[in-house]
This record gives C-alpha cells, sequence and structure tokens, in this order.
C-alpha cells in the first residue's frame, strides 16, 4: 500500500500551519485511500511544547499513522538551481517514496538544488515551492508538483498569486525565493542568475 507524509514545522513548542496539514491530509485519504473519515493528526503529534527550536516532524501514515518522528531541522543552503525538465515526474500527492524527486535532484550537476520543468511550465525545486517576483508582485506556478502547505498558506493571506510561468518567461524575473512546511517565505531568496540552463 502506498505510504504519504506530512512534514510539519515545529518552533517555540507550536505546530504551524496545522489546518493546512490537516486537510491535505484528509484529501489525500479520501482521494487515494478512499476513506470518508481522516485520521486525528493533532493526537498523533501530541504535545510538542517542549519543541523550541525549528523541529521537523515526519508523519507516515496510510490508513492509519504509522510512525511520527521528530529531528532538529537546519535550512539546506541553496544558492543555486539549475533548469531540470522532466514531463512525466508526479508528486501531485505527498508520497513517502521521493524517488521521482531524488531523480531529479540527482541531475543537478555543480549547482545546490534544481528546478524542475514539466510540459514546458516550471513547476517546483525537488524540495520546495517557489515564487518569482515581477513589478513588486511574488508568482507562483500555477500547477507545482505539490500544492505545499506554506504556498496554500500564503496564497490565502494574498503575498503570493498563481501564474503560468513557462521557462521561457523566467527572464520576465528579478528574484525567486524557495519555500516549504519548513523553510519560512524569504529565507531563501535569491536574484535569477542564480538560475542556470534557462
Amino acid at each position: 500500500m502506498e505510504q504519504f507524509l506530512e512534514t510539519i514545522r515545529i518552533e517555540g513548542g507550536v505546530a504551524f500551519h496545522l489546518p493546512y496539514h490537516v486537510r491535505r491530509m484528509n484529501e489525500t485519504l479520501s482521494r487515494k485511500l478512499g476513506l470518508a473519515e481522516g485520521l486525528d493528526l493533532v493526537a498523533a503529534l501530541g504535545d510538542v511544547s517542549a519543541f523550541r527550536q525549528r523541529t521537523r516532524c515526519r508523519v507516515v501514515y496510510d490508513r492509519a499513522v504509522r510512525s511520527v518522528e521528530f529531528f532538529p531541522y537546519r535550512i539546506r543552503p541553496v544558492k543555486s538551481l539549475l533548469v531540470v525538465g522532466d514531463d512525466h515526474v508526479d508528486y501531485g500527492f505527498k508520497y513517502a517514496d521521493r524517488s521521482a524527486l531524488d531523480a531529479c535532484f540527482a541531475r543537478r550537476g555543480e549547482c545546490d538544488d534544481v528546478l524542475i520543468v514539466r510540459d514546458g511550465y516550471v513547476t517546483d525545486t525537488s524540495i520546495a515551492n517557489v515564487a518569482f517576483l515581477k513589478d513588486g508582485a511574488w508568482y507562483t506556478p500555477s500547477v507545482p508538483l505539490l500544492k505545499g502547505t506554506m504556498r496554500a498558506s500564503l496564497l490565502d493571506e494574498g503575498r503570493i498569486c498563481e501564474a503560468h510561468i513557462a521557462v521561457d518567461d523566467l527572464r520576465q524575473y528579478s528574484r525567486l525565493r524557495l519555500f516549504n512546511a519548513m523553510i519560512p517565505f524569504g529565507e531563501i531568496d535569491l536574484p535569477m542568475r542564480s538560475v542556470w540552463g534557462v
């Protein structure tokens, strides 16, 4: 049976964006496993108040929660991205099996990560959603590989907008940001010259 995961940021004794994780988890259970009722993610996490430093909570589940693990977290430095095309990579659900993303990441060459392009359109990096700056506004690909929880929160807050971003359009943007459940918006902010292969 396929397994799925949620990666939750815990810092200062708080689990961030928990309603977004619960919603994605329950949608996955419904659409992939046909379950009408979700799992109790809050109960699975337990008391997180002791985690003061940034901590990565990794929850693996299928029809039940299979494991809950906590790890200290440090952002992996990203200073450069290589554009990599893969029209078949599929990560529409947060699968525990990341082999398709790992295969893309393995093609990064001397860069720190990859910017994955599918059917001519920008999606995500191997670990994060992305947004690009143009005329004072931030735009995120409308068809990402994964609709991340931080992405959903930023869209709801109006801090980013969706746009179809063709790889040929990248020259129109001045900066990009990488973000995910563990990396707040703005912590990885790069000039577009950091993207290779455009």
